[in-house]
């Protein structure tokens, strides 16, 4: 997709609504200089010119729709479940949710290299509702940013609504992590540690189905017993789901590259339900998304870590540990990627631990060469967009780098074949 300019939905792109914050009018300057209060720079909100510049430019918020009227059966419940996936285009290749990673200039670097939907980080409701600060650091869309899956953790289902609220205006749907293995989901009782809860899992899901304008979706994890697991999504459907997307591993299958996902799982839970489904795990290339799509049936795939290493990877890029015979050098490197998320930063402000951890995952091959680069910039405490442009530079002048691979040839055919890659670079 061509460079262009990103028109913000809101009049301040840093801030979530006019109505959560009466001082939306602020420049994203200026309200990152109100939101640095950390003692940690990298907890600050970057800032910059074309961030204020964006901001001059205003788009009004419509007022919101009526409630629409209950379906009368499940029926029309998943009729209305497929013509709104339909109505989105009906994307194949999403940006799964990454705490702290699948945030806006991330998502919208994957949109340029062919991801049709896109999650947010996962945002914890009962924070999200109480505090504005909080809102303001955590949550941030623009116009192009759609579709658009807004991803909440709860475990009540009134504070769950409140949170979801906010934000049904600017999405497509509002998500329900219920797949979170993460110690900090045991403490806090949300993410896959409602499994064994099953009415208040399905209470979440009725309350937010009644009450919401946007369709709701939920991210699940399987069962080690695949009876539980088809019980489990079927449940959730009947609760009111409009699509449920399925990580084919066990709460305590944390390791991604220690366990396979199970494709079977999740071709059994497609096969299930009458709602879309999605497939999250072991998609690391464009074939993995093609193996995947015909094995499970699914209606689109998820993937998360290997997009963080290769943000052009649902465009047919690959890096080099999974270079496949014909491959050839596409002229494109991570390091120019990286360059890319740099400007969409500078566009979109986000905390600086965001923009480090991206960098670190993009650039991690061409630190492993110059060590020296990657020691500087971990003693570097508060960054800056001129200091990261010019490392990058110095890395590129330092040669060494390896290159996205590419086989042209196969990734049109795959376009013709099965419409998964809109776009190259």
């Amino acid at each position: 997709m061509p460079a262009r300019r990103l028109v913000p939905l809101l009049p301040n792109p840093r801030l979530l609504l006019r109505s959560l914050n009466p001082s939306s009018a602020m420049s994203p300057a200026a309200a990152a200089a109100q939101l640095t209060t950390a003692a940690d720079p990298d907890e600050d909100i970057c800032s910059s010119p074309a961030a204020t510049a964006a901001a001059s430019s205003e788009l009004e918020v419509a007022p919101p729709a009526p409630l629409p009227p209950p379906p009368a059966s499940a029926e029309e419940r998943v009729e209305r479940a497929w013509a709104h996936w339909r109505r989105l285009g009906a994307p194949r290749l999403v940006v799964a949710p990454m705490v702290d990673n699948s945030e806006l200039p991330f998502r919208m670097l994957c949109r340029r290299y062919g991801a049709g939907a896109a999650y947010t980080p996962m945002l914890h409701s009962r924070i999200f509702s109480e505090n504005e600060k909080h809102r303001d650091m955590e949550f941030t869309t623009c116009k192009e940013d759609r579709p658009l899956f807004v991803q909440f953790c709860a475990n009540d289902p009134d504070i769950l609504l409140q949170a979801a609220k906010m934000v049904e205006a600017h999405c497509d749907y509002v998500d329900i992590n219920f797949g979170c293995p993460q110690r900090i989901a045991r403490r806090g009782y949300y993410g896959a540690f409602l499994m064994e809860n099953l009415p208040l899992v399905k209470s979440l899901v009725q309350n937010l189905s009644k009450n919401l304008r946007v369709p709701v979706a939920c991210k699940i994890r399987i069962f080690p017993r695949l009876e539980d697991t088809l019980a489990y999504a079927k449940m959730i459907e009947e609760a009111g789901a409009s699509l449920v997307a399925v990580h084919g591993r066990t709460r305590d299958e944390k390791d991604g590259k220690k366990f396979r996902a199970d494709w079977d799982a999740i071709k059994a839970v497609k096969d299930a339900l009458r709602i879309p489904v999605l497939a999250n795990g072991n998609i690391r290339h464009m074939e993995d998304v093609k193996s995947c799509l015909e094995h499970t049936g699914a209606d689109g795939v998820l993937s998360a870590e290997p997009l963080l290493e290769n943000p052009a990877l649902f465009a047919g890029f690959r890096t080099k540990e999974w270079k496949a015979d014909g491959d050839e050098d596409s002229g494109l490197d991570q390091a120019d990627l990286a360059i890319e998320y740099l400007k969409l930063c500078e566009q979109y402000p986000v905390p600086w631990r965001m923009i480090r951890s991206h960098v670190h995952k993009m650039l991690g091959d061409w630190f492993r060469v110059h060590p020296q680069v990657r020691e500087e910039f971990n003693a570097l405490n508060k960054l800056t967009f001129e200091w990261l442009h010019d490392m990058v530079r110095r890395l590129k002048e330092l040669g060494g780098g390896v290159p996205l691979y590419r086989d042209n040839s196969s990734t049109s055919q795959h376009t013709a074949s099965n419409g998964l890659v809109a776009t190259g670079a």
